[in-house]
């Protein structure tokens, strides 16, 4: 068993390890002050976009889609019915916590709620109520009557839908994020490592979906989780690019694909490799050189993305750029790359799809 591309892989040591993550309790304190980073960008957001307050409602299984990056890391579920009011830090919320918080389910939030909104008198209040952008439109339409018939025409009349408050949120990272993210990815590679090798393979016996198995199992004893199934493939000209959804029994001469991430300290990987059976029986002892050659091709396409990729460009714009490159290269590939972060797939530039190289719409 080679893997396919193991010279050309990008952790910092080859085989990759398995990284030790904290312990949960200080990953909780870790979680819960990088929270408390990016909570206190919000009022400079809220006034980039001509916003006076951010208001959400949310009941537990009725989750905001923002809930999930705002709470605290030892919170699973909201209580009860949670209201939480950002504000700009102005006028007579100056002094006030930020968020505004009540977590009740006898009503006296709404005339509590009511008061603040009296007080500090917004002429903006964002709800999250987009229909194009999930990170803009996690109110639940339950809630969204429930806040029509407490707050009234008064202040109904004053809100507004602005998507990018929750995606410029959930998409911003902070500094002490990053290398716990570099031991993520590390994880996740050592562990496509063992996975894809003669310790867990076995020619003519192994499925693909004994693989999948593996590595739920696998995550397991690394206490860390994952966002999706892990999903592995025999890679044919029929079912590249895309997922099979086969069980195929693993044999020689087969190419191996794997899609998956892990999940830990709030944040997620997504991972994509290739892996070649060698043909031992025939004596085979190194990867075919056609698929060398292809290697280096798909390392070029990320070199071409990475030079492409500058603040201030759209997805799509560096989409195109990327493709008109790689045309003048004379390489043939598709390109598909999106954020990740709070979730597997974040806000953010997503540049290209799996089924279309055509430019991406709103998500």
């Amino acid at each position: 068993m080679q893997l396919n591309g193991c010279s050309g892989q990008l952790h910092p040591r080859n085989p990759a390890q398995y990284q030790r993550l904290p312990s949960l309790r200080d990953q909780a304190q870790i979680i819960d002050q990088w929270r408390d980073q990016r909570v206190a960008r919000i009022p400079s957001v809220l006034e980039r976009y001509g916003v006076d307050a951010w208001l959400m409602s949310q009941r537990e299984y009725a989750e905001d889609t923002i809930w999930w990056s705002i709470k605290d890391a030892t919170e699973h579920a909201p209580h009860r019915r949670t209201v939480v009011l950002f504000h700009r830090n102005i006028s007579t919320l100056a002094d006030m916590p930020n968020p505004l918080r009540w977590v009740d389910n006898t009503g006296q939030v709404w005339p509590e709620l009511r008061s603040i909104l009296e007080a500090y008198n917004p002429t903006r209040i964002a709800l999250n109520t987009d229909k194009n952008i999930a990170f803009g439109g996690g109110l639940h339409v339950g809630e969204l009557e429930v806040l029509r018939r407490e707050l009234g025409d008064k202040w109904m009349s004053k809100t507004v839908n602005q998507p990018m408050l929750g995606i410029e949120y959930v998409a911003a990272r902070v500094q002490g994020q990053l290398p716990y993210y570099r031991d993520l990815q590390e994880i996740t590679w050592a562990l496509i490592e063992e996975t894809f090798s003669n310790k867990v393979v076995i020619p003519g016996h192994t499925t693909t979906e004994d693989l999948e198995w593996f590595y739920r199992e696998k995550m397991l004893t690394l206490n860390v989780s994952t966002w999706n199934h892990p999903r592995v493939s025999v890679i044919t000209p029929e079912s590249f690019p895309g997922w099979s959804g086969t069980k195929d029994t693993v044999q020689e001469g087969d190419l191996l694909h794997v899609d998956f991430g892990i999940s830990a300290m709030g944040m997620h990987t997504d991972t994509q490799h290739l892996a070649y059976v060698l043909r031992s029986s025939e004596g085979e002892t190194d990867v075919p050189a056609g698929m060398k050659e292809g290697l280096k091709k798909a390392n070029r396409m990320q070199d071409i993305v990475l030079s492409k990729m500058e603040a201030g460009k759209t997805g799509n714009e560096v989409l195109r750029e990327c493709l008109d490159q790689m045309a003048e290269e004379d390489i043939t590939g598709q390109i598909y790359c999106h954020p990740i972060g709070d979730w597997g797939h974040a806000p953010g530039a997503v540049m290209g799809k799996i089924k279309t190289t055509n430019d991406v719409k709103e998500r």
